[in-house]
């Protein structure tokens, strides 16, 4: 238990986490700002975060907020995301 605690993997599940957290966030204060007109998160943002391990938070923030869901970018590319983010965790646990 000790070993998993302190290695790879863990550290790719933190990093996951708090990303996805932080998208997950940052679709709610856009989803915000579009309906009030105001300044909005540039979608250069929103994929950055995606793909750097965001992208589980992105897909939970484009359904929960009903965001971004029209956009073909979006529904193919943070599930695209999401996928091999999840892979890379699974062969770290096995390796």
């Amino acid at each position: 238990m000790k070993d998993f605690l302190m290695s790879p993997a863990m550290l790719l599940l933190c990093i996951l986490i708090i990303m996805s957290l932080i998208l997950f966030i940052t679709m709610g204060v856009d989803k915000r700002r579009a309906v009030k007109g105001a300044y909005r998160v540039p979608e250069r943002k929103l994929f950055a975060l995606a793909f750097f391990g965001g992208a589980i938070g992105g897909l939970g923030g484009m359904y929960a907020f009903h965001h971004k869901t029209r956009h073909t970018k979006f529904v193919i590319l943070f599930p695209v995301f999401a996928i091999l983010q999840l892979g890379a965790l699974v062969l770290l646990v096995i390796i």
